[in-house]
């Protein structure tokens, strides 16, 4: 909108928390954006011509001047009719497919026109008075006998038993092993100290007056070292470890009276002869068919009428006798010549042509200074002093060197009060220092040694 300016917002770098090691202190600052001021040549007015112009001479001479060129005149010349009589055709002749050659005939369908024309019908060929009948043919079939196998060919097969004698036999019922015996481990009771936490490093919100500087920032984290816990606990220690020794157990015998085999099983296999009966089978020689048979021929039909019939009739055209009016003699035109109309008149006749003259303007230029921004304010992680980790003598030289460098922070009494605050902020403003805490970039800007 008209009167307002659009101010960017800060970039915010503060995701994450900078390394650091234990006792320092970090907190979020607004880093100004920075300028820089150079000069450059600006074109104020460009290279330009200056154009004078040389007008055109002229003089005045007397010509023989075409008013009216010759031309030819067209005369148009009109047609001549005369009335004659002519035989119009008013409805064209047509056929047309129907049932019978009756009056009350009616048209035939589409199905039974293409129902015909599959049967062999010449359609497109039929002349008007042709009728065609629709015949029906049942299937043929006729009886044979034929030798049909009623039991396959097969083999009776018969079993004759193996034969066995009984004999006694030393066994083996269980084979020499060894056994493995356990020999348990024997303890003792010892103490230790266990590492219950190691120790390690917390980022801490750190407390302090620095957090006034500036009400949109001043959050400010420390690194803290926090110690390793440890725990005394009892434990058991293997004095002697657990082992295993090793024990033979001999193997067992078993006299016993076995079957053993003297003739093995065999088979007999005697053949079965296959089985045969004469059957009479009822075989198709031809399909159901439909036929289409001519009125006007003397083929003999196969088959019953199916009383569906299609005719062929033509409907004559119709005329009317009409009298028109035609031309006799088409109009025309009669070409006549107009001789050309000639006048004596004074011309101005061009002497010598209007001239321009050009002359250069040169540009000119003129040095501006330009201020450019190099990078915009942001948000970062700066090293601060804060309650945490700020002493009295630190405040107290930043006093010193405030007031040196001609800021009013107040008595030097190692004090952060408001007056020291308001100093180093605007001492942060004039150098053009992050600002929200106060960093160790300005403590070092300041010559203020921690």
């Amino acid at each position: 909108m008209p009167g307002f300016t659009t101010v960017a917002e800060p970039v915010d770098n503060t995701n994450t928390l900078p390394p650091a090691k234990p006792g320092q202190c970090y907190a979020k600052v607004m880093v100004p954006a920075q300028y820089e001021t150079k000069e450059e040549k600006v074109l104020v007015r460009e290279a330009a011509e200056k154009i004078d112009t040389i007008p055109a001479k002229y003089e005045w001479v007397e010509e023989k001047v075409t008013i009216t060129p010759a031309q030819s005149k067209l005369v148009p010349v009109p047609a001549v009719y005369e009335e004659v009589t002519e035989k119009v055709e008013v409805s064209p002749s047509q056929r047309q497919w129907i049932t019978s050659m009756g009056k009350k005939a009616l048209p035939v369908s589409p199905a039974l026109l293409s129902a015909a024309k599959a049967g062999g019908v010449p359609i497109n060929e039929a002349e008007p008075g042709m009728c065609f009948k629709e015949y029906y043919q049942p299937a043929q079939y006729k009886t044979e006998m034929k030798e049909v196998l009623v039991k396959q060919a097969a083999e009776k097969v018969e079993t004759i038993p193996a034969t066995y004698e009984v004999v006694e036999e030393k066994v083996l019922v269980k084979e020499a092993s060894k056994k493995i015996v356990e020999v348990p481990a024997t303890y003792e009771t010892m103490t230790t100290e266990v590492l219950v936490e190691p120790a390690k490093t917390i980022w801490k919100k750190g407390g302090g007056v620095i957090e006034k500087i500036d009400n949109t920032t001043g959050e400010v984290m420390c690194l803290v070292e926090v110690p390793a816990k440890y725990k005394t606990i009892e434990k058991q220690v293997v004095k002697t470890p657990a082992t295993t020794r090793e024990e033979v157990i001999p193997a067992v015998y078993k006299t016993v009276k076995v079957e053993k085999l003297v003739t093995p099983p065999q088979e007999k296999r005697t053949p079965i002869p296959a089985e045969h009966k004469q059957v009479a089978l009822r075989i198709k020689v031809s399909d159901a068919a439909f036929s289409w048979v001519a009125t006007h021929e003397e083929t003999k039909p196969v088959g019953e009428p199916t009383g569906n019939q299609i005719c062929l009739s033509e409907i004559p055209a119709k005329f009317e006798t009409v009298k028109k009016r035609v031309v006799k003699t088409p109009a025309s035109f009669v070409k006549e010549e107009v001789p050309a109309v000639v006048e004596t008149v004074k011309v101005r006749k061009l002497v010598a042509k209007a001239e321009e003259k050009r002359t250069k303007i040169p540009a000119e230029f003129k040095m501006v200074t330009k201020r450019s921004k190099v990078s915009d304010e942001r948000l970062e992680w700066r090293q601060v002093l804060c309650e945490t980790n700020m002493t009295r003598d630190v405040i107290v030289r930043l006093q010193e060197a405030l007031d040196k460098a001609g800021y009013k922070p107040g008595p030097a009494d190692g004090v952060m009060g408001g007056a020291t605050l308001r100093a180093v902020d605007a001492f942060q403003q004039d150098k053009g220092l992050p600002r929200g805490g106060l960093t160790i970039l300005t403590l070092e800007t300041l010559g203020v040694k921690i």
